[in-house]
C-alpha cells in the first residue's frame, strides 16, 4: 500500500486550496519571511508560466520559495551556465529551486602534470 503524501499533517489538496499566507505558517521561518515580504516581477512572471502550464518554463528565480501551486510542473533552473531540468515534487515545498539545480560539481583530479612533483623530474617531457 503506497504512503499518502502529508506535509506537516496536510495534504497536498488542502495546501492547494490555502493562500500563500496560510501556507507560510507551516513552512520555515527564512522562506516565511521571504514570502510575507512579497514576490519580485521575475517570480510572478514564473508563476502566471506554471499557472498556464507552459511547455518550456526557463528561469533565473533561483530564490522563488516552492508553493504547493507549483507541484507538478517541469521548471528549468539556471545554474550559472545552463538550464537544469527539474520536475517539482511534494517534498520540495518550502524550499528554494536553487536547492535543485546546483552551481558547483565535484573535482575529480587525475594524475599531476609535468612539474607538479619532484619525480616528475625524472621523466623525460617528451
Amino acid at each position: 500500500m503506497a504512503k499518502e503524501f502529508a506535509f506537516k499533517g496536510k495534504t497536498l489538496a488542502a495546501l492547494k486550496n490555502m493562500s500563500v499566507n496560510e501556507f507560510s505558517q507551516f513552512i520555515s521561518s527564512r522562506a516565511r519571511r521571504s514570502l510575507k515580504r512579497g514576490i519580485t516581477e521575475e517570480q510572478k512572471k514564473l508563476l502566471e508560466k506554471i499557472k498556464n502550464l507552459d511547455k518550456d518554463i526557463k528561469t533565473h528565480a533561483r530564490d522563488m520559495v516552492i508553493i504547493p501551486e507549483m507541484v507538478g510542473s517541469l521548471v528549468k533552473i539556471y545554474n550559472g551556465k545552463e538550464y537544469v531540468q527539474v520536475n517539482i515534487t511534494e517534498d520540495m515545498l518550502g524550499h528554494r529551486l536553487g536547492e535543485f539545480s546546483l552551481t558547483r560539481r565535484r573535482v575529480a583530479h587525475n594524475a599531476p602534470g609535468v612539474g607538479a612533483t619532484r619525480s616528475s623530474a625524472s621523466v623525460s617531457v617528451r
